[in-house]
């Protein structure tokens, strides 16, 4: 099949984020399998001929390629896109992004016809894509070269839907009567991923349990409604994790390598980061990452709840990330109060995760919901326990065999989970045992990247 894939962000060239990831990696994935892949992105101030090699295709499009023959093509217009941030400053998102993304999403369109790449698919991802599905059906229904095309939404993160001033619809080119609350009027704005969701032919998102999440009105930010009516086109299939990037084997960040097939080497990593960390060396203390921005939404109000009972239970706590001031001020006083027992890390330092990972005994990732989440499948990797809430890809991750799991998000059951996880620590066979089994579990972009395929199949014959 002949796949196009448009994203506003793509590893290596620019990311602000997971999106970043999957549409950096899919494509290498989808590749192996004998798909034809392209890319195309917007070509931000940080895509520089230095740092990549460009080739020019036009007056506003410049190319690269990654894997074998995988083209990304860049689309240029220094008035949208020659500026530092992707999406905003440090301030706030940029006041243009409706323009921007519209722009993106029509020149996209556009360069398909001149390049003569006449896709099966075209794989949006998020809000910023959206609007590439509501052209395709409306502005572009009258042209044979577009008329085979299906599109396939990818939803990352529900909550960042691309919400915009009624007045700016006009921005859009498109017909006023697709602004009403069956097309892309949401609470008198414009949504730019309700666009997507109706156009789109097939709707998926990053894991099954969050496509059901989605549908509920505690998750669904207001499209549940909507994403029940397209209930029959909504999957959810688990992100890949980049196996070469994440290998405890080959890790060069790490102290010591490690594998499935010598796991005591393992202990190494932990010692150093006890040591690197500030923390008595003692491998029967059971060492807690955390690796997170420091935010509600990733449960850093249940942590700071208990930080107390962590502290006195005998475990070391390991907290790496950046967020809000408030939960900066709680945990540098948990810190003062236990400095034996908290190490806290507010930046961000790719090295130091990678030592987290290899270093800890457990993982948290407490989240009050998680469309996918790559830390827990990185620890598992690691043979590094997860212990998680259960939702979105958490939940369809982690479980009794491979990590510790809770399913009401309150101070009462992380606790109780947690003092669970130290006792099953203390008998080593068990741990063992359990390492062992994380260590085995496949989640490569190998086992996603067949999933994908067969929704291209289905999206095509549709």
């Amino acid at each position: 099949m002949k796949i196009a894939m448009l994203a506003s962000e793509v590893v290596p060239f620019a990311k602000t984020g997971g999106l970043a990831d999957v549409a950096g990696a899919l494509p290498l994935a989808l590749e192996d399998h004998g798909q034809e892949v392209i890319i195309i992105m917007p070509r931000y101030k940080c895509v520089t001929d230095s740092r990549f090699k460009l080739m020019r295709v036009s007056k506003d499009i410049v190319s690269a390629t990654i894997g074998v023959n995988i083209k990304v093509y860049f689309i240029e217009n220094d008035l949208y896109y020659d500026r530092d941030g992707l999406y905003g400053n440090k301030e706030a998102d940029y006041k243009d992004n409706l323009e921007r993304f519209a722009f993106f999403c029509r020149r996209a369109l556009g360069l398909l016809k001149e390049i003569n790449f006449t896709a099966d698919i075209l794989h949006l991802h998020d809000w910023q894509a959206s609007l590439a599905a509501v052209y395709l059906k409306n502005s572009y229904s009258n042209d044979r070269f577009y008329g085979r095309m299906k599109c396939i939404l990818t939803i990352h993160n529900l909550g960042y839907q691309g919400l915009f001033p009624q007045e700016e619809f006009v921005k859009l080119g498109l017909d006023n009567s697709l602004f009403d609350v069956s097309g892309l009027e949401f609470y008198n704005q414009v949504s730019l991923l309700k666009g997507g969701i109706i156009f789109s032919d097939f709707i998926n998102t990053v894991s099954p349990t969050y496509a059901r999440e989605i549908q509920t009105e505690e998750l669904g930010f207001g499209l549940d409604g909507l994403l029940r009516q397209r209930r029959s086109v909504l999957s959810g299939i688990i992100n890949g994790l980049d196996y070469y990037l994440w290998d405890p084997g080959m890790d060069k960040f790490i102290a010591q390598n490690f594998s499935i097939q010598n796991m005591e080497n393992k202990s190494f990593n932990k010692e150093k980061l006890q040591v690197i960390c500030g923390l008595p060396v003692n491998k029967d203390i059971p060492v807690l990452g955390i690796v997170s921005r420091l935010v509600e939404a990733k449960g850093f109000d249940i942590l700071a709840q208990g930080i107390d009972e962590i502290s006195k239970m005998g475990a070391q706590l390991v907290i790496l990330g950046t967020g809000d001031l408030k939960y900066h001020q709680i945990l540098k006083s948990a810190q003062k109060k236990y400095p034996e027992t908290i190490s806290l890390n507010i930046k961000f330092d790719d090295p130091l995760a990678h030592k987290i990972y290899a270093g800890s005994d457990i993982f948290l990732m407490l989240s009050k919901y998680e469309p996918c989440g790559l830390g827990q499948l990185i620890s598992l990797r690691y043979g590094t326990i997860p212990l998680v809430f259960k939702t979105g890809g958490l939940a369809d991750t982690i479980d009794k065999n491979n990590g510790f799991v809770f399913a009401s998000h309150t101070r009462e059951e992380f606790i109780k989970v947690v003092k669970k996880a130290m006792l099953v620590f203390k008998d080593k066979k068990k741990w063992v045992h359990l390492m062992s089994n994380a260590m085995k579990c496949n989640f490569s972009w190998e086992a996603s990247a067949k999933k994908y395929i067969q929704l291209y199949a289905q999206a095509k014959e549709s």
